[in-house]
């Protein structure tokens, strides 16, 4: 398990002083950035391959307010992964210096190709560093379908406003 640490500062909470929605997703995506940069996936290499990840979507889980000035552990776990890497499912928890469950953010996303602005697969040696990244005990191999479970489908506003 990959973790990063966090101080709660001012700006990252919200009208209840408490940590805002927003800085858990925020927490969340540095980790992730954080974890490929351990992997050797930084910024540059991205830019070279022409490629990044690109969210799907993600879903947080509460368990206990996080406070000012607490300081936090946030994980990066592969929870999924689709055999040609195309397709990702991380996962990423909030402890406090105990080692309480504080929170949970699960995330689905694929990996797209900037130039041509399409979903793509992993290239080969990109891959091979997440095969080596150890997965948790309950981790799928993704197929297409599965990126689909939480998806809704777009309405357009007239649409909307017609209901």
């Amino acid at each position: 398990m990959f973790l990063k640490e966090f101080e709660i500062r001012w700006n990252d909470l919200d009208a209840n002083r408490h940590l805002a929605n927003i800085s858990y997703l925020s927490y969340a995506s540095d980790t992730r950035m954080a974890f490929l940069n351990h992997l050797g996936i930084s910024h540059k290499k991205l830019k070279e391959w022409a490629i990044g990840p690109v969210v799907f979507n993600e879903q947080l889980f509460y368990f206990k307010e996080v406070l000012p000035d607490q300081r936090i552990r946030v994980s990066f776990e592969l929870k999924g992964m689709s055999e040609d890497g195309k397709f990702f499912q991380f996962e990423h928890n909030y402890f406090d210096p105990e080692g309480n469950n504080l929170a949970r953010c699960e995330m689905m996303g694929g990996w797209m190709d900037l130039i041509n602005r399409k979903l793509c697969t992993l290239p080969s040696t990109v891959l091979a560093l997440f095969k080596n990244a150890t997965p948790i005990d309950s981790y799928i191999l993704l197929q297409p379908d599965d990126t689909r479970k939480a998806s809704r489908i777009p309405i357009p506003l007239d649409q909307k406003l017609k209901q």
